[in-house]
């Protein structure tokens, strides 16, 4: 190894050169990274399409995201923004415009109270999330996260320095306040919320949301309330937290436009926030994005103050396709599945399947996209508390199911 310095006193650089005989020095990732986990559906949608590449013909249950395209409308406004010029920075926070239009919109979730200055637009839910969680964590704080639930929120907590506490879900998917109340210890600061949930579809009853939000009164904790799957229930209106006695200034509402529009490519969400965060929020979106671009902000705009019959389709297509599936996977030896009242997921119990073919919750998985070309996320992808299951999306056109199905029957049949 050869080294040459040369000393900066006299006005010189300093130079280093070294030569390995046939290694390099690796670089080792910070800790705070190394926290990070992924998110299951890519990695499943990565090897489901190598099998397309060598030839297979593969069902895509393993992505949530709605089969239909954008509606053309919001399509032009964002054509026409684009050649009016609307590509340069913006205020951090969003379009003062579309930050009026989210507020005026909150009134169907039962949220009234805040404006425009209460609201932060973010490229899609996923950076508000990772950003209200950095925003009111400290190292050493617990926050509490739905047990099956979206990864995302524990590895961002541990990003965070903090530590996260899983808090089970009922049969349905939906809420307990009494299996969540022992969990709340002295160093809880937050609470995650995600109603509809995924993977489960589960939604809250009233009583439990009013339980829900006496725990967070009565302990002094912030909600993030991810509420993406909002517009998309099937049983009952929608109800937020926010918009209970004493909430809405201690909870953080997220949402987005990609589900309820097929606008999960163009990355656009925003958060409802208590003032205390809003500007600690913004900071943080200027060292991240600096805006979320304009003319992505006026489509949104455009889906959220134009014609909604697209949405309300797509609610009553995706009902259809829920009792299909769900039918098709209690018509099938082991397999029972419960009827989720929101989001577009199934989530059945293999558990009967996984014992008699002494296979794993990723074991069964991985033989049906390999041997049976159908694309699904095991649920321990969504915590201890999904072992034993399966995600399956049903936002994908109907002969997809039946295909999906009968490949299952085929699985299920020689795992027999």
């Amino acid at each position: 190894m050869a080294f040459q310095r040369e000393s900066l006193s006299r006005g010189r650089s300093l130079e280093r050169s070294f030569s390995f005989r046939g290694w390099t020095m690796p670089v080792v990732p910070a800790s705070r990274v190394n926290a990070l986990s992924g998110e299951g559906a890519f990695e499943v949608l990565v090897a489901a399409c190598r099998l397309e590449d060598a030839g297979r013909h593969v069902v895509h249950l393993e992505i949530g995201e709605p089969d239909g395209t954008t509606p053309p409308h919001v399509v032009e406004a964002a054509v026409r923004a684009l050649h009016d010029g609307h590509t340069r920075y913006v205020n951090p926070a969003g379009l003062p415009a579309l930050r009026d239009a989210i507020a005026a919109s909150l009134a169907w979730r039962g949220v009234r109270g805040p404006g425009a200055e209460n609201i932060v637009v973010v490229p899609g839910a996923k950076p508000m999330v990772f950003y209200a969680l950095l925003a009111v964590l400290e190292p050493g704080d617990e926050v509490l996260v739905p047990d099956p639930g979206f990864p995302i929120y524990p590895s961002v907590a541990r990003f965070a320095g903090a530590v996260p506490v899983r808090y089970p879900l009922d049969a349905l998917g939906g809420l307990d306040a009494e299996r969540l109340a022992p969990l709340i210890g002295p160093r809880t600061r937050a609470l995650v919320l995600n109603l509809p949930g995924n993977p489960t579809g589960g939604i809250a009853t009233t009583d439990a949301l009013h339980a829900i939000a006496e725990l967070a009164l009565r302990h002094d904790l912030v909600v993030i309330s991810d509420e993406v799957y909002g517009r998309i229930r099937y049983d009952r209106s929608a109800d937020s937290i926010a918009a209970l006695p004493g909430m809405l200034e201690r909870t953080v509402v997220v949402d987005s436009f990609s589900k309820s529009y097929a606008m999960t490519g163009w990355r656009l969400g925003f958060g409802v926030l208590p003032a205390a965060l809003v500007e600690r929020v913004t900071t943080l979106v200027v060292n991240g994005t600096s805006c979320t671009p304009p003319f992505v902000q006026l489509a949104g705009l455009a889906a959220l103050t134009g014609p909604q019959d697209a949405v309300t389709a797509t609610v009553e297509r995706l009902e259809r396709r829920r009792d299909w599936l769900v039918d098709g996977l209690n018509s099938l030896a082991g397999i029972r599945c419960g009827r989720p009242a929101g989001a577009f997921y199934a989530f059945p119990d293999v558990r009967q399947v996984e014992e008699r073919a002494g296979l794993s919750t990723e074991q069964l998985a991985a033989l049906l996209l390999d041997a049976h070309g159908v694309a699904v996320l095991p649920g321990t992808g969504f915590g201890p508390g999904g072992a034993g299951h399966l995600r399956l999306s049903f936002a994908v056109p109907a002969a997809d199911l039946d295909l999906a199905l009968e490949r299952l029957r085929e699985c299920v049949s020689d795992l027999a």
